[in-house]
């Protein structure tokens, strides 16, 4: 093997599975009849923080588990929104109108009216009785309140996602809306959903607790079930305002089942990769990027190996390679680097406990096989004996 050229890559802390996730953990010389790894990953796991699995689309405001709230569902305006406002036959306060910055509609000659947060029939309701209140009208008007355009909210998201922080999200970008559309009256957007601004904070991490995953608006605090939806079910995606934020909580554990792509998961994983010097003598020859590739969320390590083109060849030269993972747990911040033996990976009937999902930001590096290494140092010894000779 290697050991006579160059030092082994030496594993941190892994060799019994309690790094971030068990496949990091050292090959023993015997094979497993059982695959272990998800059950070593499942030992640390807290309880789920929301309703037990099943109880339907509902959410919890810490005070028992009720349905959706209007405050959460449908349609609901912030700040920087186009409406249009139209008052039966009443030029005055028909026209089309931004939600100010805080968060207030201001109409001529009425007081603001608080429209941050809320449904634009609940908007309605106010500037019917802000009239008639305000002598415009004796009876109430017939009001209707059209979304004509959304804005870009900021939110925060925090927790258990790989790139935590303030987050832009949603905006209909007019420039790109047809003809039909700038003149229609009504606007729909998915672009400020919950599930937008989990993607845009990098996805949520495999020890997010979904059960539970916080909205905090305006002094309240509600927790959203979101495991439906990436089950593949029907779940509530509720449309964010400005000023949100969004917490996902940890069950301080591994979850095998969250490496499938989701609605929340990460769009994919940026690899950063090193190749062989045989049979490629570059990155480019080898055909990989530069600097990195781009996989699917759920890859595993060798099926990257294999896509950086460190698998095949000639037996007698290629056999007996290596490839090293680095890695970094995204809730500790440590580093980790493990080492596989390509050949007896592919051999193991147990790879799959030893073979690590990879995680946005991953280095891969792919080393060449003994036979190669002493060709290419006969190689060196022979260019110095020539040039030796020469001089």
């Amino acid at each position: 093997m290697r050991e006579n050229i160059e030092p082994a890559i030496a594993n941190r802390s892994v060799t019994v599975g309690r790094a971030y996730q068990a496949q990091y953990r050292t090959p023993p010389e015997d094979y497993a009849r059982v695959l272990r790894a998800p059950a070593i990953n499942a030992e640390p796991c807290l309880p789920p923080r929301g309703p037990a699995a099943g109880t339907g689309r509902v959410v919890s405001d810490g005070k028992g588990v009720r349905m959706l709230p209007p405050s959460l569902q449908g349609e609901i305006l912030s700040r920087g929104d186009l409406v249009d406002l139209r008052v039966a036959e009443d030029e005055t306060f028909t026209g089309s109108y931004v939600i100010s910055r805080d968060g207030t509609l201001k109409l001529p000659y009425l007081d603001p009216i608080p429209a941050q947060g809320r449904a634009p029939a609940e908007v309605v309701t106010d500037i019917r009785d802000g009239l008639v209140a305000s002598d415009f009208y004796v009876e109430t008007p017939p009001v209707s309140l059209l979304l004509t355009d959304f804005a870009a909210v900021r939110v925060a998201v925090s927790g258990a996602v790989f790139e935590p922080g303030a987050k832009d999200i949603g905006a209909v970008a007019g420039a790109e809306a047809d003809a039909l559309r700038r003149v229609a009256f009504g606007a729909s957007t998915e672009g400020r959903n919950l599930s937008v601004a989990l993607r845009s904070a990098g996805g949520i991490r495999p020890d997010a607790d979904l059960s539970a995953v916080e909205i905090r608006r305006a002094g309240a605090v509600w927790r959203v079930d979101l495991r439906d939806g990436f089950a593949g079910g029907a779940f509530d995606d509720v449309m964010l305002v400005a000023g949100d934020e969004i917490v996902v909580p940890s069950r301080q554990c591994f979850q095998d089942e969250l490496m499938v792509p989701g609605p929340f998961s990460p769009p994919g994983i940026t690899l950063f990769m090193s190749s062989l010097t045989v049979p490629a003598t570059s990155n480019s020859q080898a055909a990989i990027g530069r600097d990195v590739r781009e996989v699917q969320w759920g890859t595993r390590f060798m099926q990257a190996v294999v896509d950086n083109n460190c698998v095949g060849g000639i037996r007698a030269t290629s056999a007996n390679r290596a490839a090293a993972l680095l890695s970094r747990n995204p809730a500790t911040g440590v580093s980790v680097v493990i080492e596989r033996d390509i050949e007896e990976m592919l051999d193991r009937p147990d790879r799959d406990d030893y073979d690590p999902y990879l995680l946005p930001g991953d280095a891969i590096a792919c080393y060449d096989s003994t036979v190669t290494n002493v060709a290419d140092l006969g190689r060196v010894l022979g260019t110095v004996a020539a040039v030796a000779a020469i001089d």
